[in-house]
């Protein structure tokens, strides 16, 4: 497969030479993002069309794991960028981001566990949903100064009750959910929310960049590795909202089968095959431009849109320090 550039449009080549080989055109003003799975091929044209109309260009293996990205360093906020380096050493800022994405994150995986269960009486589900609770109480309870590996626990606390309530959701007897794995996904479930936060963090981290944000230097996401952790940190609040929810409704309505899932590699790894990841993708992309309220804005707007007030709401707080950064919650 392989990406040029013509006269103001990109042209994808997809099949292997001879008659099975087509090509699709899309007009350069209409692409907001380029993700490049495994091994394709960007002309020169392509490239520089992508860095002088900043249109990021992230790179993935085949199975989905990000490996980087493309984008000019002409359009940073040097200024945005200062401030978000001096408070990357400020510990109540830091502090108040991680208690605001935890809180955030809780409230949303909440949210969707009672969204689903209304018409379902299903043992367990409700405890669950109080443990949850307890966990979103906890973080907002936490004294001014606490260790964010102390929020970090509670995220951890929550999401150990999260992932087997959503399996007691799945009414399509060919999958299940017992717990979260990842790095590999080892059942057809995990490995649509490998996916599904994969095609997400490409969103967001393309909103960061569009901004002038660095997304390196996280808050609750910290590491000695270089990678982006403030993609990370804002994209946990919108992970139920938009993956979590797509996930079960493609499941339990049959939209995908258990035999679109490759065996278990040799790590014991389980991902989507062939055509069934372009349909993943079609109804990610719907989902993601489905209309929802926002507090910031009159009306409704797409989910993107969405993202990106969020990360606006996130500038204004690291440009104003009186200005407190507020998650995204959903409303049943």
């Amino acid at each position: 497969m392989a990406l040029r550039k013509e006269q103001g449009r990109f042209f994808v080549k997809a099949g292997s030479e001879g008659k099975s080989e087509r090509e699709v055109e899309v007009p350069i003003r209409e692409v907001e993002r380029v993700l490049v799975f495994g091994n394709i091929q960007l002309s020169t044209a392509v490239i520089g069309a992508c860095l002088e109309g900043q249109i990021p260009v992230v790179f993935l293996s085949q199975l989905g794991s990000y490996k980087g990205h493309l984008w000019s360093s002409e359009f940073c906020d040097l200024k945005l960028q200062g401030r978000q380096f001096r408070l990357f050493e400020d510990g109540a800022f830091q502090e108040k981001m991680a208690r605001q994405l935890v809180q955030g994150k809780l409230w949303n995986c909440k949210q969707l566990l009672l969204k689903l269960r209304r018409s379902r009486d299903i043992p367990g589900l409700g405890e669950a949903i109080s443990g949850i609770d307890r966990d979103w109480t906890a973080v907002g309870e936490a004294p001014v100064g606490v260790d964010l590996n102390v929020l970090r626990g509670y995220e951890g606390s929550a999401a150990a009750r999260y992932f087997p309530a959503m399996g007691k959701l799945i009414t399509n007897e060919g999958f299940s959910l017992t717990g979260r794995s990842r790095r590999p996904p080892k059942d057809p479930v995990n490995s649509l929310l490998s996916f599904g936060y994969t095609l997400l963090f490409n969103n967001v981290l393309s909103v960061i960049l569009g901004e002038g944000l660095n997304p390196y230097l996280g808050n609750l996401h910290r590491s000695e590795r270089n990678e982006p952790h403030l993609a990370f940190d804002l994209m946990e609040e919108w992970r139920s909202v938009i993956v979590d929810s797509l996930v079960i409704k493609l499941v339990n309505q049959k939209v995908l089968r258990p035999t679109d899932f490759s065996y278990p590699n040799e790590a014991g790894g389980v991902y989507l095959e062939g055509t069934a990841r372009r349909v993943f993708l079609k109804h990610f992309e719907e989902r993601i431009s489905t209309l929802v309220s926002h507090p910031d804005v009159q009306g409704q707007v797409s989910y993107r849109r969405a993202i990106q007030l969020q990360v606006l709401r996130y500038k204004r707080s690291v440009m104003d320090e009186t200005v407190v950064y507020e998650g995204f919650r959903r409303v049943t």
